[in-house]
């Protein structure tokens, strides 16, 4: 049944949780927890599906710095393989400082930067042949990666895209990409933001252009999904005691990810998102709480 593959820059979260508030400038405040965790993005997502007993291979960026050499160490505790392309001198990392409150989250960022040479894509492409499933990186300004992508989909392969939030995200910023993916699963603010309507099912007639299945994730109210212009909301999972949402995002693209190399519905890989999802935001950190294969699907069949 192939592989599921994925290339993503690391995340590291430093994880300030048991805040009482945020601090203003000038200002002190003390976590009662703290932690270091491999955060969210396309690596994240390959750790959720390794979990799920899938075949993945990750393609990724680790240097020589103090935390790159601990994400080493974590992915090895993980057990996941994984293909290090870096090497430079620098930190390739992206390092977020997650401030945790009782309502919300905070974040700080430092952002690494990855040029991916010739000989990195052919690399890339040669670990992806034979894919089931790719996940994508959406690198805008590398027409050679996105050339790779075309390929791949050329060869059978099934593609799937996230964009995350950008203050700039646009259908025109975006559209080769769009036009490329086989299923995008953005959240329902950016959703809003990337087709520049102000409703969902808005939304969703645009990103209908694109797409046979609109999948829009709605957080704690489950996940909107429309296919020849029917809507439908599918519930979250219930009974959650949600903590925090970091990460709840790939985890919701492992489970679906999970449904459509199963052959799945759309419905039901919505529906094993949702899991996915549901379990992670009872934990704090993208990775802490989630289902076993077995856990997963018993709840799919209740």
């Amino acid at each position: 049944m192939g592989f599921i593959a994925g290339m993503g820059i690391i995340n590291c979260d430093l994880l300030y949780s048991g805040l009482g508030a945020i601090p203003n400038e000038g200002e002190e405040v003390y976590s009662k927890e703290f932690d270091v965790q491999l955060g969210g993005g396309n690596p994240a997502i390959m750790v959720n599906l390794s979990r799920l007993n899938l075949p993945v291979r990750m393609v990724t960026f680790l240097g020589k710095d103090l935390f790159s050499t601990h994400m080493q160490e974590l992915l090895k505790k993980q057990g996941i393989e994984y293909t290090n392309l870096y090497r430079g001198d620098g930190m390739p990392l992206n390092i977020t400082s997650v401030a945790v409150t009782k309502r919300d989250r905070t974040f700080l960022t430092y952002m690494g930067k990855v040029d991916l040479a010739e000989e990195d894509i052919r690399e890339v492409y040669r670990q992806f042949t034979g894919a089931k499933l790719v996940r994508m990186y959406c690198d805008l300004e590398n027409e050679a990666l996105y050339q790779m992508y075309q390929k791949l989909k050329a060869e059978g392969s099934i593609l799937t895209m996230d964009t995350g939030w950008e203050e700039d995200l646009s259908v025109e910023k975006y559209k080769k990409y769009l036009e490329l993916a086989d299923y995008y699963t953005p959240n329902e603010k950016e959703a809003l933001k990337i087709t520049g309507t102000g409703s969902v099912p808005e939304a969703a007639n645009v990103l209908a252009e694109f797409f046979d299945d609109v999948v829009i994730k709605l957080g704690k109210n489950g996940c909107f999904y429309q296919r020849d212009g029917k809507e439908q909301i599918l519930k979250p999972l219930d009974h959650v005691d949600a903590i925090d949402a970091t990460g709840a995002g790939d985890a919701f693209m492992a489970g679906f990810m999970y449904g459509l190399y199963h052959d799945y519905s759309t419905e039901d890989c919505i529906r094993l998102g949702n899991i996915m999802g549901g379990y992670c935001v009872q934990a704090v950190g993208c990775l802490t709480r989630f289902p076993t294969e077995e856990e997963l699907l018993r709840h799919l069949s209740a």
